[in-house]
Protein backbone atom coordinates (compact mmCIF):
# COMPACT_ATOMS: atom_id res chain seq x y z
CA UNK A 1 0.00 0.00 0.00
CA UNK A 2 1.12 3.34 -1.01
CA UNK A 3 1.82 5.88 2.23
CA UNK A 4 1.18 9.43 1.82
CA UNK A 5 2.51 12.16 3.59
CA UNK A 6 0.34 15.15 3.17
CA UNK A 7 2.26 18.50 3.95
CA UNK A 8 -0.05 21.79 4.48
CA UNK A 9 0.92 25.19 5.36
CA UNK A 10 1.30 25.67 9.37
CA UNK A 11 -0.13 28.77 9.97
CA UNK A 12 0.00 31.17 12.75
CA UNK A 13 -2.77 31.64 14.66
CA UNK A 14 -3.02 35.17 16.91
CA UNK A 15 -5.75 35.11 19.56
CA UNK A 16 -6.59 36.85 22.35
CA UNK A 17 -7.45 33.76 24.70
CA UNK A 18 -4.92 32.95 27.38
CA UNK A 19 -7.14 30.31 28.89
CA UNK A 20 -6.28 27.20 26.21
CA UNK A 21 -4.34 26.63 23.47
CA UNK A 22 -5.91 25.07 20.32
CA UNK A 23 -3.79 22.20 18.39
CA UNK A 24 -5.34 21.08 15.23
CA UNK A 25 -4.81 16.74 14.16
CA UNK A 26 -5.79 16.07 10.51
CA UNK A 27 -5.95 12.40 9.54
CA UNK A 28 -5.41 11.19 6.24
CA UNK A 29 -9.55 11.50 4.99
CA UNK A 30 -9.12 14.87 5.79
CA UNK A 31 -10.98 15.58 9.21
CA UNK A 32 -10.20 18.21 10.98
CA UNK A 33 -10.60 17.95 14.81
CA UNK A 34 -9.60 20.64 17.62
CA UNK A 35 -8.31 19.38 20.89
CA UNK A 36 -7.36 22.28 24.33
CA UNK A 37 -3.38 21.23 24.38
CA UNK A 38 -2.51 18.76 27.24
CA UNK A 39 0.27 19.30 29.39
CA UNK A 40 2.96 16.83 28.25
CA UNK A 41 5.62 14.81 30.80
CA UNK A 42 7.66 14.01 27.85
CA UNK A 43 11.50 13.68 26.54
CA UNK A 44 12.16 17.07 24.45
CA UNK A 45 10.65 16.70 20.97
CA UNK A 46 8.46 14.33 22.51
CA UNK A 47 4.70 15.49 22.91
CA UNK A 48 1.43 12.84 25.14
CA UNK A 49 -1.60 12.43 23.14
CA UNK A 50 -4.33 15.38 23.64
CA UNK A 51 -7.34 15.55 25.89
CA UNK A 52 -10.77 16.26 24.90
CA UNK A 53 -11.68 19.87 23.99
CA UNK A 54 -12.75 22.24 26.81
CA UNK A 55 -15.93 24.06 27.02
CA UNK A 56 -17.04 27.43 27.66
CA UNK A 57 -20.25 28.90 28.38
CA UNK A 58 -20.39 32.01 26.50
CA UNK A 59 -22.30 33.42 29.27
CA UNK A 60 -21.03 32.96 32.18
CA UNK A 61 -20.71 35.92 34.37
CA UNK A 62 -17.44 34.77 35.23
CA UNK A 63 -15.94 35.35 32.05
CA UNK A 64 -17.11 39.12 31.92
CA UNK A 65 -13.91 41.31 32.15
CA UNK A 66 -14.40 43.65 35.75
CA UNK A 67 -14.58 47.08 35.55
CA UNK A 68 -11.40 49.05 34.13
CA UNK A 69 -9.75 45.46 33.03
CA UNK A 70 -8.36 44.83 29.77
CA UNK A 71 -7.47 41.72 27.74
CA UNK A 72 -4.05 40.56 27.30
CA UNK A 73 -1.92 40.84 24.55
CA UNK A 74 -2.88 38.22 21.57
CA UNK A 75 -0.70 35.53 21.24
CA UNK A 76 0.72 33.58 18.52
CA UNK A 77 -0.21 29.94 19.10
CA UNK A 78 1.54 26.55 17.72
CA UNK A 79 -0.49 24.49 15.23
CA UNK A 80 -0.01 20.87 15.07
CA UNK A 81 -0.92 18.59 12.48
CA UNK A 82 -1.05 15.00 12.76
CA UNK A 83 -0.96 12.59 9.54
CA UNK A 84 -0.67 8.33 10.50
CA UNK A 85 -1.18 6.12 7.58
CA UNK A 86 -4.22 3.86 7.53
CA UNK A 87 -2.37 1.09 9.94
CA UNK A 88 -1.23 3.06 11.86
CA UNK A 89 2.69 2.20 11.83
CA UNK A 90 3.99 5.17 10.88
CA UNK A 91 2.68 8.75 11.75
CA UNK A 92 4.02 12.41 11.12
CA UNK A 93 3.76 15.58 13.13
CA UNK A 94 4.18 19.12 12.14
CA UNK A 95 3.96 22.44 13.90
CA UNK A 96 5.27 25.81 13.15
CA UNK A 97 8.81 25.27 14.70
CA UNK A 98 9.54 21.09 14.24
CA UNK A 99 8.61 17.80 12.12
CA UNK A 100 8.77 14.42 14.13
CA UNK A 101 8.03 10.93 12.64
CA UNK A 102 7.16 7.80 14.93
CA UNK A 103 7.94 4.25 13.41
CA UNK A 104 6.17 1.56 15.16
CA UNK A 105 9.64 -0.86 16.25
CA UNK A 106 7.55 -3.81 13.53
CA UNK A 107 8.26 -2.30 10.59
CA UNK A 108 12.01 -1.44 11.20
CA UNK A 109 12.77 -4.69 13.62
CA UNK A 110 12.04 -8.29 14.34
CA UNK A 111 11.08 -8.94 17.60
CA UNK A 112 13.56 -8.17 20.34
CA UNK A 113 15.87 -7.10 17.93
CA UNK A 114 18.09 -4.08 16.84
CA UNK A 115 18.53 -5.26 12.97
CA UNK A 116 17.17 -2.95 10.75
CA UNK A 117 15.35 -4.53 7.83
CA UNK A 118 15.50 -4.06 3.84
CA UNK A 119 12.25 -1.92 4.38
CA UNK A 120 12.80 -0.26 7.05
CA UNK A 121 16.28 1.32 5.63
CA UNK A 122 13.62 3.12 2.66
CA UNK A 123 11.61 4.25 5.51
CA UNK A 124 14.41 5.87 7.26
CA UNK A 125 16.14 6.83 3.62
CA UNK A 126 12.23 8.84 3.16
CA UNK A 127 12.67 10.80 6.74
CA UNK A 128 16.31 11.80 5.58
CA UNK A 129 14.83 13.43 1.92
CA UNK A 130 12.63 15.04 4.58
CA UNK A 131 15.82 16.51 6.78
CA UNK A 132 17.78 17.69 3.75
CA UNK A 133 14.35 19.73 2.72
CA UNK A 134 14.03 21.39 6.22
CA UNK A 135 17.97 22.10 6.02
CA UNK A 136 17.70 20.53 9.64
CA UNK A 137 20.99 20.12 11.41
CA UNK A 138 19.99 19.31 14.81
CA UNK A 139 18.26 16.34 14.78
CA UNK A 140 16.66 13.59 17.49
CA UNK A 141 16.32 10.28 17.48
CA UNK A 142 14.33 8.80 20.55
CA UNK A 143 13.79 4.84 20.72
CA UNK A 144 10.96 3.62 23.01
CA UNK A 145 9.21 -0.11 24.37
CA UNK A 146 6.54 -1.48 25.99
CA UNK A 147 6.76 -2.62 29.87
CA UNK A 148 7.36 -6.22 29.06
CA UNK A 149 10.42 -7.45 30.45
CA UNK A 150 12.26 -5.97 32.23
CA UNK A 151 12.82 -1.97 32.44
CA UNK A 152 17.10 -2.36 32.33
CA UNK A 153 16.59 -4.97 29.23
CA UNK A 154 13.93 -2.38 27.50
CA UNK A 155 16.22 0.54 28.09
CA UNK A 156 19.13 -1.11 26.48
CA UNK A 157 17.08 -2.63 23.40
CA UNK A 158 15.62 1.14 22.97
CA UNK A 159 19.16 2.72 22.99
CA UNK A 160 20.29 -0.05 20.26
CA UNK A 161 17.16 0.49 17.91
CA UNK A 162 17.64 4.35 18.10
CA UNK A 163 21.35 4.30 17.31
CA UNK A 164 20.32 1.80 14.11
CA UNK A 165 18.22 4.57 12.58
CA UNK A 166 20.54 7.11 13.58
CA UNK A 167 23.29 5.02 11.52
CA UNK A 168 21.16 5.17 8.46
CA UNK A 169 20.33 8.42 8.38
CA UNK A 170 23.91 9.68 9.42
CA UNK A 171 24.76 7.37 6.25
CA UNK A 172 22.08 9.01 4.04
CA UNK A 173 22.76 12.57 4.78
CA UNK A 174 26.23 12.36 4.88
CA UNK A 175 26.79 15.65 6.38
CA UNK A 176 29.52 16.65 9.30
CA UNK A 177 27.42 19.88 10.15
CA UNK A 178 24.20 17.43 11.32
CA UNK A 179 24.41 16.68 14.86
CA UNK A 180 22.94 13.81 16.54
CA UNK A 181 21.22 13.38 20.23
CA UNK A 182 20.24 9.84 20.26
CA UNK A 183 18.83 8.20 23.47
CA UNK A 184 16.80 5.35 24.18
CA UNK A 185 13.68 5.74 26.82
CA UNK A 186 12.71 1.77 27.27
CA UNK A 187 8.96 1.89 28.91
CA UNK A 188 9.11 5.47 30.02
CA UNK A 189 6.84 7.64 28.40
CA UNK A 190 3.95 5.50 26.81
CA UNK A 191 1.49 6.64 24.66
CA UNK A 192 -0.67 4.14 24.45
CA UNK A 193 -2.06 1.74 27.33
CA UNK A 194 0.51 -0.92 27.98
CA UNK A 195 -2.14 -2.82 29.30
CA UNK A 196 -3.32 -4.13 25.85
CA UNK A 197 -1.32 -5.83 22.38
CA UNK A 198 -2.28 -2.59 20.68
CA UNK A 199 -1.34 -0.33 22.95
CA UNK A 200 1.71 -1.93 23.78
CA UNK A 201 2.57 -1.77 20.03
CA UNK A 202 2.23 1.59 19.60
CA UNK A 203 4.76 1.95 22.49
CA UNK A 204 7.46 0.33 20.87
CA UNK A 205 8.73 2.81 18.38
CA UNK A 206 11.76 5.25 17.04
CA UNK A 207 11.38 8.77 16.64
CA UNK A 208 12.97 10.99 14.69
CA UNK A 209 12.69 14.83 15.15
CA UNK A 210 13.96 18.31 13.61
CA UNK A 211 13.08 22.16 13.20
CA UNK A 212 11.55 23.17 10.32
CA UNK A 213 12.33 25.57 8.19
CA UNK A 214 10.47 28.67 8.58
CA UNK A 215 7.64 29.17 6.26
Amino acid sequence: MTRTHTRAATPRLALALTAATVMVATNLYGAVTAHAEDNPSVPPGTEASASAPVEVDPNDPDLKLPEGGTLAEPKVLDIKQVVEDEAGEERREDTNADVKFALQAEVLFGKDSAKLSGESKARIAAIADEIKKQNATRIRVFGFTDNLGTSAHGDVLSKQRANAVQDILESELNDANVTYEVRGYGEQYPIADNSTESGRKKNRRVEVSFPRTES
